[in-house]
């Protein structure tokens, strides 16, 4: 475990992981986690604790939201668009009670929640700790973890879902450094796609 998080974080992710077994929650906070580690390692002046805190939560409140709307809640044209702001409502619900509990040193409660409370419907970051979890949240998409994922929830093809991205998510992208990193999975998932497509040409000889 201590591989996977900080030693510091592991009772924090303890403490979130029984509200996110909805939607491969448990695995997209994990990835997230240490793609926001790698964002910081670029930005050292962000405070560490409170975007790792941030991230681990952020994403709690989905448990709350009736199972069978969860795909139709999220993406370019979604049928529950209002459940992306009742997940984070109840996000901050689930957290603050346990961040108080925690106490993490050096760690501001407010702060952590404030991020939570509108880490996707609010377009633009409030601190530089929310830009990073922001950032870190959307380049979960792009990965390969992501890509089928969110192949699942629309039932779409992995070409059809990266070219969805690109179109739909990049353009959110707030910073330089999480575009860059986000383009580069692009071309991975590009990547990856056509080598599906080839494999199936070859097949069908």
């Amino acid at each position: 475990m201590s591989g996977a998080l900080l030693e510091r974080d592991i009772p924090t992710w303890l403490a979130a992981r029984p509200y996110l077994d909805v939607r491969s929650n448990d695995e997209h906070t994990l990835i997230s986690y240490q793609l926001a580690r790698a964002l910081l390692k670029l930005r050292p002046e962000v405070d560490e604790a409170t975007v790792l805190t941030a991230i681990l939560f952020h994403d709690v409140g989905w448990k709350m939201v009736p199972v069978e709307k969860l795909a139709d809640s999220v993406g370019p044209k979604p049928k529950y668009p209002e459940l992306q702001r009742v997940h984070e409502v109840e996000g901050v619900a689930i957290a603050r009670p346990h961040l108080q509990a925690l106490a993490i040193l050096g760690v501001d409660v407010e702060t952590v929640l404030s991020i939570i409370d509108g880490h996707d419907t609010r377009k633009q970051a409030i601190s530089p700790e929310d830009e990073i979890v922001k950032e870190a949240d959307k380049l979960w998409r792009f990965t390969s973890h992501g890509v089928k994922t969110i192949c699942g929830w629309f039932g779409t093809p992995p070409k059809e879902t990266v070219a969805m991205l690109e179109d739909f998510v990049l353009p959110q992208m707030l910073t330089k450094d999480g575009r860059a990193m986000a383009e580069a999975l692009v071309a991975q998932g590009q990547a990856m796609a056509w080598l599906d497509d080839m494999t199936t040409l070859e097949g069908q000889r």
